[in-house]
């Protein structure tokens, strides 16, 4: 097998990225080695290659990015068991540590000691990718690539938007990003009565139609409370989904929840963001915090999910190789877009 390989690099501190030659991984003890077909642009790779404060904290060039990604098993490690030559694959990009309260009681995804791959270790954005084997996910083969490649992201919808219970209810996501659109789309696969989601950006309010929004909503030219009472919303939403990082948006969501209602946060609101705490403690209201994906309870929903109907295509809008990267981010950095996908092939 080939010792060194293509690389999707930030090499310094300062934005982009630079394709790189760099060692193909040895898997060690307990790993596995992947070899990458297709991989996605997730939001926190955005974030790495502009170089934003985030990035300045958290990354320490010379990394290797990505953590959304197909592939297929390509070498094991020592005393790996469980997986197979050319067995298809994807993997949990948080690397938890196994043995804190929260690990040992089933809540890995709250682990204090999380890695995450692409973050504080090197990632997909490669020919290559070595992960521990317990991070490895299987992936059924009537499932195509393009959609297994952004599980991750899709991972953290579904955690978002089966937190609470969504049937027969009515839901409001903020935030028509790629995960605020899938999660649309999962809400009405589950059995929501409606779905209505805001954003200001145009393009993607009619990619959250496509998914299945029962309305859109851009508030900077339509009046939610107006389209509540179109769809016949008398008490407010029962659910909320906050996807945006947007404290104008999520004020919004809490005066317009029903007493009693929940709401789930994926969205980071930026440092000092202030909310009208009467509108959670007056309403009691139910506000639950959403890191990554439930380890791995969120993984067979995913599969299931699709593997019942649930499609996901409409939220694809590009499509470039590996080499032509810098277009990718474009797209991206553009807002017109959805998920975009890199291919791995030679």
């Amino acid at each position: 097998m080939q010792t060194t390989m293509d690389a999707l690099v930030k090499t310094e501190r300062g934005k982009g990225l630079t394709l790189s030659r760099v060692p193909v991984p040895v898997p060690q003890r307990g790993e596995v080695l992947i070899k990458i077909h297709k991989t996605a642009i997730c939001g926190t790779d955005v974030h790495i290659y502009n170089w934003d404060p985030w990035s300045e904290k958290n990354i320490i060039p010379p990394m290797t990015i990505g953590h959304e990604y197909v592939g297929e098993i390509a070498a094991l490690g020592e005393g790996v068991t469980d997986y197979t030559l050319g067995q298809r694959v994807s993997g949990e990009g948080h690397i938890v540590c196994g043995h804190c309260r929260n690990c040992l009681s089933g809540n890995g995804h709250w682990c204090k000691f999380t890695k995450g791959v692409g973050v504080n270790r090197d990632g997909a954005f490669a020919e290559y990718l070595c992960i521990p084997s317990a991070n490895v996910r299987p992936v059924p083969e009537d499932i195509s690539e393009e959609i297994v490649s952004f599980f991750d992201a899709y991972g953290n919808a579904v955690h978002t938007a089966t937190e609470f219970n969504v049937t027969g209810e009515d839901v409001l996501i903020t935030g028509a990003g790629p995960i605020g659109v899938m999660a649309a789309g999962i809400c009405r696969h589950n059995g929501a009565r409606r779905v209505v989601v805001t954003d200001v950006n145009p393009y993607r309010l009619s990619l959250a139609k496509k998914m299945g929004a029962s309305a859109v909503v851009n508030p900077v030219e339509q009046s939610l409370e107006n389209i509540m009472r179109e769809q016949g919303l008398v008490e407010g939403f029962d659910v909320g989904l906050e996807m945006s990082g947007s404290g104008a948006a999520f004020n919004q969501m809490l005066r317009t929840m029903r007493n009693g209602g929940k709401v789930a946060l994926l969205g980071l609101l930026a440092p000092g963001t202030v909310i009208d705490w009467d509108n959670v403690i007056f309403k009691g209201l139910t506000l639950q915090g959403i890191y990554g994906r439930k380890l791995f309870e969120t993984w067979y929903k995913m599969i299931a999910m699709i593997q019942s109907g649930l499609d996901l295509s409409p939220v694809i809008t590009h499509r470039f190789h590996y080499t032509e990267f810098n277009q990718g981010f474009e797209a991206m950095n553009s807002g017109m877009s959805g998920k975009v996908i890199l291919d791995w092939n030679k």
